[in-house]
Parts: structure tokens; sequence; C-alpha cells
């Protein structure tokens, strides 16, 4: 256990200093965007899944170093920890594409349809390596065995969908940063527990890195997540799935972005999440409820109060991965 705190030690260090950095660098280039529940909607530099695959690059990398070169140990494991993080990278630069799509303080992004084909290459290094179980445990049905139809078909869907139902909640100071410390410490310490070495690895730096950019975006927030940090996220989901073979515990951590996507295909995916400051309190934009925040967008709650009850809910569904 020591190891693996030491991985998020380090991911928590070189992510708090190079957010510091990054965040100045960021806004002189222009990359920002409006932090919309705030009186006047001041620009923030955004994109701070930048700093946090950064953090998390390092940590993994210094681990294999000490693997190799102090340890003199050479695991079966590395090929997988190394397309994980290949994987995560590609992921993690697609949300940054959407990310550096600004005019002004005004972030345009990518098209609805392009984030989801933009996705998928992130799972080239999976399936290049052919990583995971073929046979899964399918519900009603029992063991299935998928054979080529895992690599080829499976893997790709689970990156994809992975990384876009993450980006679909957010919005908030906090809501993505501080729900991924959530459902990450608890996979990290489920990985740790069942699985391999690969998904610990991958686990405890991600928490660690998520953990370093938490102060600059908790409110009231510095710097803005944007689509590359809840890529990033989505896509360490979707690594420690497959890698890890926890596909389980995954899902049920994710139970709040899956009610996200039907909340959001509710609304046919154009009613925004985020609402109107009155006062100190938010309202949302419309009269429905298509968001998880929505539940709490009623003109009662500030954006940190909705934001913690937010954090609520995934840690209800991170705690159910013990029993279920």
């Amino acid at each position: 256990m020591e190891s693996f705190l030491l991985l998020t030690l380090i991911a928590t260090a070189v992510t708090f200093f190079l957010t510091r950095w990054l965040a100045v660098y960021l806004k002189r280039a222009g990359v920002v965007g409006e932090d919309v529940h705030k009186k006047g909607k001041p620009a923030l530099p955004t994109s701070g899944g930048v700093p946090v695959f950064l953090g998390f690059f390092f940590s993994v990398m210094f681990y294999l170093f000490l693997l190799t070169y102090y340890f003199r140990v050479k695991v079966a494991d590395m090929l997988a920890i190394l397309a994980g993080t290949l994987s995560i990278l590609v992921i993690t630069f697609i949300g940054f594409l959407d990310d550096i799509n600004v005019k002004g303080a005004l972030r345009k992004g990518l098209e609805q349809w392009q984030k989801p084909l933009l996705s998928l290459p992130a799972a080239l290094p999976l399936m290049a390596v052919e990583l995971g179980t073929t046979a899964m445990v399918v519900p009603f049905v029992g063991l299935v065995n998928f054979g080529l139809a895992y690599p080829l078909v499976l893997v790709p869907l689970g990156v994809m969908c992975a990384a876009n139902m993450v980006n679909l909640l957010g919005g908030l100071n906090g809501l993505e940063s501080g729900g991924g410390i959530i459902y990450l410490t608890a996979l990290a310490l489920f990985a740790y527990q069942n699985s391999n070495l690969a998904a610990k690895v991958i686990a405890f730096a991600a928490l660690g890195a998520v953990l370093g950019f938490f102060p600059f975006n908790k409110f009231p927030a510095k710097m803005l997540p944007g689509d590359s940090l809840t890529y990033f996220l989505g896509g360490v989901l979707a690594n420690l799935a497959i890698i890890g073979d926890i596909e389980k515990a995954c899902l049920v951590v994710a139970l709040p972005f899956l009610a996200e996507v039907l909340l959001k295909l509710r609304g046919r995916l154009k009613k925004p999440t985020v609402g109107l400051l009155k006062g100190d309190k938010i309202v949302k934009r419309t009269s429905g409820i298509y968001s998880l925040p929505h539940f709490w967008m009623n003109g009662k709650f500030t954006e940190a109060q909705i934001v913690l009850r937010v954090w609520a809910v995934f840690a209800i569904s991170s705690l159910l991965i013990w029993v279920v």
C-alpha cells in the first residue's frame, strides 16, 4: 500500500505545481471559459485536464522507473500500464481540442457528433495489445465469451461511452473534480483488494492527480476543468474496467453518469445543466429536470450547496461497490 500512496502523493504534488503555472499560461493564451454562476461571469482559465494528466503521467512513469532501475523488476503488467497511459493521453487530448475552440470567453467546443467519433482512437492502444478478459458475466444470461468482439467492438464502445457520459455531468465549481475524488478513492481501494497491478497504478495515480487540481477548482473556482478533465476521468474509468477486469465496480460508481445520460436524452441533449444566478442562489433554465443538479436548482441553494448534494450521490454509488 505504501508504494501506491507514494504514487498518489507524487501525482498530487506535480499536478498542484503545474496547475498554478498552467492557469496563468492558459489564460494568457485565451483558453478561458465563463464561470456562469458568478456575478459578471468572469473568464477563468480552463482545460484542467492538462495538468491533471501530466501529474498522472509523471507519477506512473516514476513508478515504472523505480521498478526497472531500482528494484530491477520487470512485471508483466508494464505493457498494460503503458497502454492504459497512452489511451488516457489520447482521450485527454481530444478533450483539450474541445477546450481550445474558444471565442473570447465563450467556449464553442466541438460539435456533439464529433466528440464520440474523435474519442474512438483512445481505444486503439487497448485493442492493439488485446487487453481485458473476453469472458464476461452478462446479467440474466451468465458467462459469455465474446472472443474477438471484445477487443474490436466492446473495448472501443466502452471507451467512447465512458468518456462522453462523464462529459455530460458538469458545469458547477468542483463538481467534476470533487466527484472524481470520491469515486476514484472507492475504485482505488477496490482495485487494491480485487484487481491487478496495472489497475492499482492507474487508479492511485489518477486519484492523486485529481486531488492536486481540486484546490483550484473547488468553489469559488480559480480554474475550470474543461472537457479535458471530464474526458480524462472517463478514460480512467474505461481503462480500469478493461485493464483491471472490474467492469461491475466501474459500472456501479458510474450510476450517477448513467442517470445523467437518461436525463439529458429526455431533453434531447439540448437542455443545459447550468442555471441562472438569482442573488447567490441558482435556478435552472428549464421547467423540467434534465440533469442531476436540476433537482436542487430551485432558487433555494447556492452553487456550493448543490455541488455537495451531487457529491453525496457519488458517495452513495461509490459505497455500493462493496455490497453488490
